[in-house]
């Protein structure tokens, strides 16, 4: 594979991670305006159209009314209200058609003309069985808050959230090889201690991503929110007042915001402790830079959710706490890809250039 050919694909494939990127934060402001149960039919291709005269609207409207959510939560709502909760839902799920045809088209061409070896081709392949399955994982999702209780499932909510860093993820290391291709690491020790504690540090973060969905999910976040300080408790006491015991770590708002945020002092502690022997073994400048970036991405991450748990999850910090999380990942998947593709010399060190 040329070098042109190798930089496109990356290239679409970078846009392909913008637009999973945009649908994370899309679909966070879905739910926090609680506008996800406002389409009650999965129609793949006939949903991309929206309803265009007042007969449509009506009937669109008055399939909503049969929801738990319409009746325990809207009742009463007016079809102007009802419009502005479905635009979102609706824009959500068109955004994940759009990134299902940029992903598969540009696929089919890649095929039919040749470009993909077979290795790389079977590896896209499954990043687009993986988007098949998030289209229907959110369906599943939403299915959940259409039955007796008007809230979707804290479970399949983060699954689903978890899928979406999968496929970002997948796509970002596919396009990293591919602008990078992997040279013979060096094993000096040193590295060889960075690349675990890098590792560990994106473990954390799809730990912290995850434990946010279950907040998100049963609504955590809206409870204790006092920092650092749990109600002026370090441990709450209500910790483990369910049973059986496991069932405090995905239904109880203390243990599960609690969890939330041991993580992040977790990542926060390995992400210091990655910087400070960063800097002691004398990386190459590009890869001391994205150290730096991860230092500040996750202060600036730490700093959000804070400021969104004491002013009790205003929309626009909420979002961008999410969409937080994926430049965290994005920058810790970085890292350790760039750790991977360590020049084997200490010359090359001096003057990092990708191959």
């Amino acid at each position: 594979m040329d070098g042109n050919t190798r930089t496109g694909i990356a290239a679409w494939l970078l846009a392909c991670c913008a637009l999973v990127f945009a649908m994370v934060v899309v679909g966070g402001v879905t739910r926090l305006t609680h506008s996800g149960l406002s389409i009650v039919e999965w129609q793949p291709i006939v949903g991309t159209i929206p309803p265009l005269s007042e007969a449509q609207w009506q009937e669109t409207f008055a399939k909503y009314r049969q929801t738990p959510e319409y009746q325990k939560v809207n009742a009463g709502m007016s079809l102007d209200e009802f419009k502005g909760i479905f635009w979102l839902e609706y824009f959500h799920r068109l955004l994940g058609r759009v990134t299902g045809i940029a992903f598969l088209v540009p696929l089919l061409y890649f095929l039919a003309r040749g470009r993909l070896e077979a290795r790389l081709a079977w590896k896209l392949g499954a990043v687009f069985l993986l988007g098949a399955l998030q289209g229907a994982m959110g369906w599943y999702m939403v299915a959940s808050g259409l039955v007796d209780d008007p809230r979707v499932s804290q479970y399949r909510l983060t699954a689903h959230l978890a899928l979406a860093f999968v496929i970002y993820g997948a796509m970002l290391w596919l396009a990293l090889g591919l602008l990078i291709p992997q040279r013979p690491a060096c094993e000096a020790g040193a590295l060889r201690g960075l690349r675990r504690i890098a590792w560990a540090v994106t473990v954390l973060v799809l730990l912290m991503a995850l434990s946010g969905g279950f907040v998100a999910g049963i609504r955590a976040g809206l409870a204790y929110n006092t920092f650092p300080l749990m109600n002026g408790h370090l441990i709450p006491p209500e910790l483990f007042m369910l049973e059986p015991w496991h069932e405090n770590f995905f239904n109880n708002m203390a243990t599960v915001q609690f969890d939330h945020r041991l993580n992040s002092a977790l990542l926060a502690v390995a992400v210091l402790l990655f910087w400070v022997k960063a800097r002691k073994a004398v990386l190459p400048g590009r890869l001391q830079l994205v150290g730096h970036l991860l230092l500040l991405a996750v202060a600036l991450q730490i700093g959000l959710g804070i400021a969104t748990l004491l002013l009790v999850v205003p929309i626009p910090l909420a979002a961008a706490h999410q969409a937080g999380a994926v430049v965290v990942f994005t920058v810790a998947l970085a890292i350790n890809h760039a750790l991977r593709a360590t020049p084997a010399t200490a010359a090359s060190q001096a003057s990092y250039e990708p191959a």
